[in-house]
């Protein structure tokens, strides 16, 4: 049973793998810090909790970050009491806000993709309606719209890839696959990028075992990615980051399937610490490897991932045990490098899979991803 922030409970029948709990003029988040021990969802009143919740945690996975924040920023304007200037001051205001919020998570394409997106219907909505309120209308309605368009683009994106999965790999008539991070229910609206995928290989039947990493520091594979398994009824075994080359090298894997924060023109992907070493290790091993994620992942004003911004987290998840939130685990003194992020090489990719189908690479070896687009 889910709680409130305040401590009583939520509804009955909630779902407790539900991320973003939305209704006009509302919104909780699941406080993912706090998994799979305790399910808290906390109160995001506006623009300011929003940015708080991001950047600290809370939620979490591209798209659930670029969603969380469009909703905060709708419930801030619907309970407005009093907007006393013009539409374009409307529009100026949702335009600061919005990129107030991107500087939250910088990595995630996805954010900036969808503030882009709203601050341009805010600016097309000053020049044509006759009040503030129509603006902030007009915002509200589109970030509303963000939010059920995410859950049909993930289950295009397990359809397209469970397809592309059983036709590529023929020789078994099971699939054992191995992701990392967590790419499913609660990095999203709802059901899931990678692990979108892999519910879909579950649902007919073709699934054998679903691989999980513990995802270190930070454990968002031990702690969420496990939970979602769990809570599915999905055949999966979690291993510690490092015994992922083992496990190939034992034949146990058909594929790895892993999600994305930012995708360049030329498919160099940038996602949780520690996606290059598996990309590495599947190359070696001859396992495919496949990126899961929408079409607003993909970042075409990046030639290469070497443009692409990495965020660098605090010492204490390193430092400490849950992330930063437990017990000191490290010699005091120490330096600690924590990058959020790696950026896998287009050539370690075996192709890209997204709602709209799937990204293969051309005969010179390449992703053509803007003529896909």
């Amino acid at each position: 049973m889910a709680l409130e922030s305040n401590g009583t409970k939520a509804s009955e029948g909630e779902n407790s793998l539900q991320s973003i709990c939305y209704k006009r003029g509302s919104l909780r988040l699941l406080d993912q810090r706090r998994l799979p021990l305790e399910t808290i969802y906390l109160d995001v009143r506006d623009a300011t909790d929003g940015w708080n919740a991001i950047r600290d945690m809370v939620v979490r996975g591209a798209p659930a970050i670029a969603i969380s924040a469009a909703l905060s920023l709708a419930v801030e304007v619907f309970n407005l009491e009093s907007f006393d200037g013009t539409c374009e001051e409307a529009a100026s205001f949702l335009v600061m806000k919005l990129e107030y919020l991107v500087s939250s998570r910088p990595t995630a394409v996805n954010l900036s993709d969808a503030t882009t997106k709203l601050k341009n219907i805010g600016l097309e909505a000053a020049a044509t309606v006759a009040q503030a309120k129509y603006v902030f209308q007009a915002y509200i309605e589109a970030a509303e719209t963000m939010l059920t368009d995410d859950v049909t683009a993930n289950k295009a994106i397990g359809s397209h890839g469970a397809a592309f999965l059983q036709g590529r790999l023929k020789g078994p008539k099971t699939l054992s696959v191995l992701t990392h991070c967590n790419t499913g229910s609660l990095a999203t609206a709802g059901y899931g990028t990678a692990l979108g995928v892999i519910r879909t290989l579950h649902a007919e039947g073709v699934l054998e075992m679903a691989f999980c990493t513990e995802t270190r520091p930070f454990n968002q594979g031990s702690r969420l990615t496990a939970f979602e398994f769990v809570h599915d009824n999905i055949p999966a075994t979690l291993i510690a980051d490092s015994a992922a080359a083992a496990l190939m090298k034992a034949g146990r894997v058909n594929a790895v399937i892993v999600g994305a924060d930012r995708i360049a023109a030329n498919g160099d992907t940038a996602n949780k610490i520690g996606t290059y070493s598996l990309a590495l290790c599947a190359m070696y091993h001859g396992v495919p490897f496949y990126v899961a994620a929408p079409i607003t992942s993909i970042d075409l004003s990046l030639s290469s991932g070497g443009q692409i911004v990495i965020e660098e987290r605090s010492a204490k998840e390193l430092l400490h045990s849950r992330g930063g939130l437990g017990e000191q685990v490290a010699a005091s003194g120490i330096s600690v490098w924590n990058p959020a992020f790696d950026v896998t090489p287009a050539n370690l990719i075996s192709a890209i899979i997204t709602e709209k189908g799937v990204i293969t690479k051309t005969k010179s070896d390449d992703f053509n991803i803007q003529g896909f687009i």
